[in-house]
């Protein structure tokens, strides 16, 4: 539609503007998928494992998903008549309302606790995935051709389905977090719409010493009892017998192309940060700025909710 309404100079135009908004959407969910990997999964494999390593390893994981977006393709061309809109959003909407719905309950009831959101998360992810992979087993036929698809596929849009999977997912919150013990005022101090002006400060008898938690690393080998040394950098640099390093032309080149050469003389102390500011200071908002805040928010969800009813 674009490429046959618009006038010659305005296609390019629009085009670019739907590209940039294409890689710009792209390149957060590559980011968010690349920290969430390294950050909660890679650490926990290799809790040693240094900054260098850990850029490396979010910048390979980049290129996997990168690779997975590419073979993805065909089967976005084979569903919903290879319209990508529509992809996006029926995609959008089995994945997204239980996220949303654990969000919004964390953030405005107090009493949903971890088992709640796990299993209403875990229940509504489910859902919308089998009824994902439903639409993908069973296309739409042609408009000639009788239509044998499941009642659930034929019958209920993939808009009524999200909210059907944001009401069991809320109603699975709610029971869970009923049924199991609430969260102590610690553990939601801050964190809520109820609780956002709570004080910050923790009692002494509630500080710990990151030594004392049983999920922190040792400073010294299990075993021997000794310091260890032994530095996850090992396993990009070879050493010879005497003790100098060195490193192949191809692993320096593809370092090189990572942005992460790194030489002996790099080596620099680091500079002592800025004192920041404190957490009161930075969330502080006055009463002008508080109500065009509002207003704005109001008039972008009314306006979104509007254009999404109506040509949805």
């Amino acid at each position: 539609m674009v490429i046959e309404l618009l006038p010659m100079g305005l296609r390019g135009l629009m085009m670019s503007v739907m590209i940039a908004a294409l890689m710009s959407s792209l390149t957060s969910i590559f980011n968010s998928a690349s920290t969430i990997f390294t950050m909660d999964l890679w650490r926990h494999i290799r809790p040693r494992s240094s900054e260098w390593e850990l850029m490396i390893v979010g910048r390979v994981f980049v290129l996997v998903l990168v690779v997975v977006s590419i073979l993805w393709i065909p089967i976005v061309q084979a569903s919903q008549g290879g319209q990508l809109f529509i992809y996006i959003q029926s995609i959008s909407s089995y994945l997204q309302p239980p996220v949303a719905v654990v969000f919004i309950a964390g953030c405005f009831w107090k009493r949903t606790n971890e088992k709640g959101a796990f299993w209403g998360m875990t229940i509504g992810l489910t859902v919308g995935l089998i009824r994902m992979v439903l639409d993908f087993v069973y296309a739409a036929p042609q408009c000639d051709q009788p239509d044998t698809r499941p009642e659930i596929v034929k019958y209920v849009h993939y808009l009524y389905l999200s909210m059907i999977l944001g009401l069991l997912t809320l109603v699975v919150v709610v029971a869970v977090s009923l049924w199991t013990d609430p969260p102590s005022n610690e553990m939601i101090s801050r964190l809520t719409w109820f609780t956002r002006f709570d004080s910050s400060a923790a009692s002494p008898k509630e500080t710990t010493s990151p030594r004392s938690t049983p999920n922190s690393v040792s400073e010294t080998d299990n075993i021997t009892g000794q310091p260890d040394t032994t530095s996850s950098d090992d396993i990009f640099t070879k050493t010879k017998e005497d003790g100098t390093s060195w490193c192949s032309h191809l692993k320096r080149a593809i370092l090189w192309l990572c942005g992460m050469d790194k030489r002996e003389g790099d080596k620099h102390s680091p500079e002592a940060p800025d004192a920041l500011e404190p957490a009161d200071v930075l969330l502080y908002e006055d009463s002008t700025k508080t109500r065009v805040l509002n207003i704005n928010l109001i008039l972008c969800t009314s306006a979104a909710v509007f254009l999404w009813a109506y040509f949805g």
